[in-house]
């Protein structure tokens, strides 16, 4: 186990990931999490990777969470008779919502979307294929959008639409979508990403399909909406984990409002406890190149900088053609990020009130270990919320999340600068807790005598919500504690 990089990976799993010997590859360069984009492939694709990665998971002795990714209300063009056609500037083309499949010509095609007409109105520009063609509304006619090509070029059979500035008033989730969250719950998935999410509301029905369903994993909100900057605070606060998923908000946004908009979102999420990820095209060259760029470097140097909780790979690792490497290569980018002294200290929550004791506790550890010299801190938690808070402070010293829960310690693997430790601590008397966990370190070889260390716990061994302690102990110097 490596306590070096703070900074967790999301790998999206798919047809390069399928080799177990890949992917175990991958989990030896040190993958914390993998995804399943239900947007691509069958439930019996997905379930079977899912049992890929826990199967080399468990071989290298490695939590490692799972998330499926909800496919969300994609609104996609309809078919071409030819498969596809070119579109020239200056000329009309029509998006018609009566328009059968394999219909579509180079003046018109169907759309998947049929509510499109009540969302556009003339002067509204619709940006199809993630951007490539721009088409100005000049008139709707019952079900027929008439546009003038802006921007033209090759446009083939079912590409996105996405409207300018925002507005389409698609739900959050689909018939599909309830389904997934049913197959979420069997496989048992720790995040579930709920994709074009609006408002607060989007976040507590999934959430709330989700216990129904039997699961208790948490909600991941991706922010690829104009209304969600909009809402940017309720969603946050209703969310687990937020994801800055750049690529359909690059587009309804525009391409050089993201640089600031993930800014905010990373600092927004971490004031508001909640983990954050940064998505999409982190590493695009390495689809086919067996090295990153300069700018892509840069990229996701600054999202770390910036304090994102992980760095998340889509097409890059699920049908590249380098998905070791571009795993080596995010690894050794976030380590050097991680050395800037920006990313050590912090000011978080420094003039707020604290919710709670076991909040308190986590704020005045995260405090102490930034002004003494301890190697790491051990916290003992049942649901990893203590781990979690910890993490929210900028900081280089290592927190040992020990928990006896396997879903607790892959939760876990997604908050930056937290490493899940599996150990029972329950049935030990509670005077030999201390000696015994601070010896389960040892034994791994991340602390050694003499060693300073921070250890937080409660009262009760099992109880959640009972962090009430922290204790600073010198390792090969701890006395047994009296009840």
């Amino acid at each position: 186990m490596s306590a070096r990089r703070r900074t967790k990976i999301v790998v999206s799993l798919g047809p390069s990931t399928d080799r177990p010997k890949t992917l175990a590859a991958m989990v030896e360069q040190g993958i914390d999490v993998a995804r399943l984009n239900m947007s691509h492939g069958s439930r019996e694709d997905h379930r079977r990777r899912a049992q890929l990665v826990r199967d080399a998971a468990a071989q290298h002795g490695r939590a490692i969470g799972l998330l499926v990714d909800l496919q969300g209300p994609k609104i996609r063009i309809g078919q071409f008779a030819e498969g596809k056609v070119q579109l020239r500037n200056g000329r009309n083309f029509t998006i018609d919502t009566d328009l059968g499949d394999r219909q579509g010509t180079q003046d018109v095609v169907g759309t998947s979307y049929k509510a499109l007409v009540n969302d556009v109105t003339p002067g509204d520009r619709l940006l199809l294929d993630d951007g490539n063609i721009v088409l100005e509304v000049e008139k709707v006619e019952g079900g027929a959008i008439k546009t003038r090509v802006i921007v033209g070029g090759e446009l083939s059979d079912s590409k996105g639409i996405n409207k300018l500035g925002g507005g389409l008033s698609a739900e959050a989730l689909t018939e599909k979508d309830l389904e997934d969250i049913r197959f979420a719950a069997e496989i048992g998935a720790d995040y579930l990403g709920v994709s074009f999410v609006r408002h607060g509301a989007d976040v507590e029905t999934a959430r709330m399909l989700l216990r129904a369903a039997g699961s208790d994993a948490h909600v991941v909100s991706k922010i690829e909406r104009r209304e969600a900057i909009d809402n940017m605070e309720e969603i946050i606060a209703a969310s687990d984990v937020i994801m800055v998923a750049r690529g359909d908000l690059g587009v309804e946004i525009g391409d050089a409002e993201v640089p600031g908009v993930q800014k905010r979102l990373i600092s927004e999420s971490r004031s508001g406890n909640t983990v954050v990820i940064t998505a999409t095209q982190m590493m695009q060259s390495m689809v086919t190149s067996p090295q990153p760029t300069r700018a892509e470097v840069s990229d996701v140097a600054n999202a770390v900088l910036d304090g994102t909780d992980a760095v998340m790979l889509s097409a890059e690792s699920a049908v590249g053609r380098h998905p070791v490497k571009v795993v080596a290569a995010l690894d050794r980018i976030c380590l050097a990020a991680e050395r800037h002294r920006s990313v050590l200290v912090s000011g978080h929550r420094m003039e707020s009130e604290f919710q709670s004791v076991e909040e308190t506790i986590a704020m005045a550890t995260m405090y102490t270990a930034n002004h003494y010299n301890v190697v790491g801190i051990l916290t003992l938690t049942e649901s990893g919320t203590t781990a979690k808070w910890m993490s929210r402070i900028s900081s280089g010293i290592p927190i040992y999340g020990v928990t006896r829960k396997e879903d607790t310690e892959r939760r876990m693997s997604l908050y930056r600068g937290v490493y899940p430790i599996a150990y029972d601590a329950t049935e030990l008397p509670r005077g030999d807790v201390n000696r015994a966990v601070v010896a389960e370190l040892q034994s791994r070889g991340l602390v050694h005598d003499g060693d300073w260390l921070i250890i937080t716990k409660g009262d009760f061994s099992g109880i959640q919500g009972g962090t009430n302690s922290m204790k600073i102990v010198k390792v090969g110097e701890i006395a047994g504690e009296r009840d």
